[in-house]
């Protein structure tokens, strides 16, 4: 299938200054100079990846998924209209103004409105980040992540999956439906969540350095109101993160450590979705039953790391190199 990455955010509302002052010292975004009504942010090379528009309905989104190239796109507008989803060509000017050389948009059956897009146009300038962080984990993986809430989930899978050719990564079916899909080596680039009602939860960013989770964790100390959860681990991304609220009724989940997958890997059924430490007030934010929720049952898992981003230590424990050696 065509896609490849979750490119860019763009979110809908007139907080303009909140939302530049939020991105760049909170979260460590760059601010790109931008028309009056409207905001815009870098992460990494490219233009942006996340814009904030008056000129877009306050409380909607628009999600932009990369394709390869110009024959990519035109492949995927085809094979929706030939499903009967309504796709429309979008104009230069509005292909300039999300910094990508073409673009087309439709909507999944919750009425969220995507676009798919090729091109991206790359900074002249390097990255200067708004506030001391190494830096954002995007490239082939894209921006991050969003998990959505949709009243029909069997349409949204259906349409995720076998339109958009998204890969089911894990899955849940009580006492929550929830599905986690890639297009790349990331974990998840969508989550799709069963709810009554339609509505973005969350942004997911990711750090190259542990360190910088903890920094902004502690940053938000002095502003506790904007805490939804406290810093833990998810068990099947096995992200290490936090949830904070933005100017908008959704969140921003800064992680690192997020695991990789493959197609190679049949998609995983789990038994709770609850972290295997912390998240304190997550599961409550999203109303989930308590079977849901965090249980300290002596789960846990390696940490995920790149080359060169971790340091092996000396010297030798013997009860743990036979702990080891007995779990064989």
């Amino acid at each position: 299938m065509e896609i490849q990455a979750f490119g860019y955010l763009g979110v809908g509302s007139s907080h303009l200054d909140d939302w530049a002052a939020f991105a760049t010292s909170t979260v460590g975004m760059q601010s790109v100079d931008r028309a009056s009504s409207m905001r815009a942010f870098r992460m990494d090379d490219r233009k942006q990846r996340l814009f904030i528009d008056r000129a877009i309905e306050a409380g909607t989104q628009v999600f932009g998924w990369e394709v390869g190239n110009v024959t990519a796109l035109d492949s995927l507008a085809g094979r929706l209209e030939a499903a009967g989803v309504a796709v429309k060509r979008e104009p230069a000017a509005l292909a300039d103004q999300r910094c990508v050389s073409g673009l087309i948009s439709f909507t999944d059956p919750a009425g969220n409105r995507l676009e798919a897009f090729h091109g991206a146009q790359i900074a002249d300038d390097p990255f200067k980040p708004g506030r001391n962080v190494s830096g954002f984990r995007t490239g082939p993986q894209g921006m991050g992540h969003t998990l959505l809430t949709v009243p029909d989930l069997d349409a949204a899978l259906a349409f995720y999956k076998d339109l958009l050719g998204f890969r089911i990564s894990d899955f849940m079916t009580a006492p929550v439906q929830a599905y986690f899909m890639h297009v790349n080596a990331r974990h998840h680039s969508v989550a799709l969540v069963g709810a009554p009602v339609r509505s973005m939860h969350h942004l997911l960013v990711e750090y190259y350095q542990l360190d910088d989770v903890g920094q902004g964790f502690d940053l938000l100390q002095k502003t506790p109101e904007k805490i939804v959860a406290t810093l833990g681990r998810h068990p099947n991304d096995l992200m290490t993160s936090y949830y904070m609220r933005t100017p908008s009724e959704i969140y921003v989940e800064c992680g690192w450590g997020g695991r990789e997958v493959d197609d190679a890997t049949p998609p995983v059924e789990m038994a709770s979705v609850g972290s295997f430490w912390g998240h304190k007030g997550l599961f409550e934010d999203i109303g989930a039953p308590s079977s849901a929720r965090p249980d300290p049952a002596g789960r846990r898992a390696p940490v995920q790391v790149m080359e060169g981003n971790y340091q092996r230590m000396t010297g030798v424990c013997p009860w743990w190199d036979a702990t080891r050696g007995n779990a064989r």
